[in-house]
């Protein structure tokens, strides 16, 4: 009989779920917009939609565990979640609630970064790299840490969370309460912003990142400017956190970074203006391997390959 572990990515914007096989291969994939609500139940809904979905698609197939990685902040042991860009969740009880809808099988939480870092250690670009930084640039800025070949997630779940590194220190408000972290400055949505504060003409009333990359691939000197902010701010935060943990290695993932011909050079410039001290010389900085899917293959590397991933920071229910 084949087997699969459910897996889940909740973002701000949309909850991506999957089944995903023993080899990390995405036997079934699909998403659904993050519910705007300020009642907890109503963002829960389609949540719970997926979960009984794929328990139906996977038909005769076992369901061997679940896996979720989510925006942060996780707490840590009791499995719930408070995620920045989605306010009606505060201390949501994730796990227990997933633990209902599959009764009988492990099921682990952790940061949505830490599981993009595992699933491209696993199966994508960080393949064969001990020590790897992995960023996830979305609605938010994630990122996950594996040291020694193994997933770090700290005591409270939350390590590699470079998104909200400060970088500036008289910078912008950033959701989290703080002022001038990376997310601030490189997330699709502080992007948009500061380039219509800038003076760029959106063609929409609604922009996202999709149409400020392409003004800037048109030309738009503010949109232009917002990506060459974004990748400096970036390179700022992955320099401190490569002379922190001493990386060999750094994949960069999430709808923003689909821009990367705008988002990597000025990045790039950056990292090699700041990166001056001989043991950050050989970091390399690539695009992921996994694409949208590095999330959800790692949350399932929570439940297939729990002797590399599961540890200190990772919540479980069995």
């Amino acid at each position: 009989m084949s087997v699969f572990a459910l897996a889940l990515d909740i973002g701000g914007t949309k909850v991506a779920a999957g089944l995903i096989a023993p080899d990390g291969t995405v036997a079934d994939r699909r998403v659904r917009p993050t519910a705007v609500s300020p009642d907890p139940e109503t963002v829960w809904r389609p949540v719970a939609e997926l979960v009984s979905e794929l328990r139906a698609a996977a038909g005769p197939a076992r369901v061997i565990g679940v896996g979720v990685g989510s925006a942060g902040p996780i707490h840590l042991p009791d499995g719930s979640i408070s995620p920045v860009n989605i306010p009606a969740w505060r201390r949501f009880p994730l796990l227990e609630r997933l633990a209902e809808l599959v009764p009988g099988v492990p099921v682990r939480l952790a940061g949505d970064g830490s599981c993009a870092a595992a699933g491209e250690h696993w199966r994508g670009a960080g393949q064969g790299a001990d020590d790897l930084l992995t960023i996830v640039v979305s609605t938010g800025v994630g990122g996950g840490l594996i040291q020694g070949g193994r997933l770090v997630a700290g005591p409270t779940g939350n390590a590699g969370h470079i998104g909200h590194v400060v970088v500036d220190l008289d910078g912008v408000p950033c959701p989290c309460g703080g002022r001038g972290c990376v997310e601030a400055m490189s997330s699709g949505p502080s992007m948009v912003e500061w380039a219509l504060k800038e003076g760029w003409r959106a063609p929409v009333p609604a922009p996202t990142g999709v149409e400020l990359a392409a003004a800037a691939r048109e030309g738009d000197p503010c949109a232009s400017e917002a990506f060459r902010r974004a990748g400096h701010a970036l390179a700022a935060g992955i320099v401190s956190t490569a002379a922190i943990a001493d990386l060999s290695r750094v994949v960069i993932g999430g709808g923003v970074a689909a821009a990367h011909d705008l988002l990597f050079p000025p990045l790039r410039a950056a990292i090699t203006e700041h990166a001056r001290l001989g043991f950050l010389q050989g970091l390399t900085v690539t695009t992921a391997a996994l694409g949208g899917a590095a999330g959800l293959v790692g949350a399932a590397a929570l439940v297939l390959v729990p002797q590399a991933y599961v540890g200190r920071g990772v919540a479980s229910l069995a």
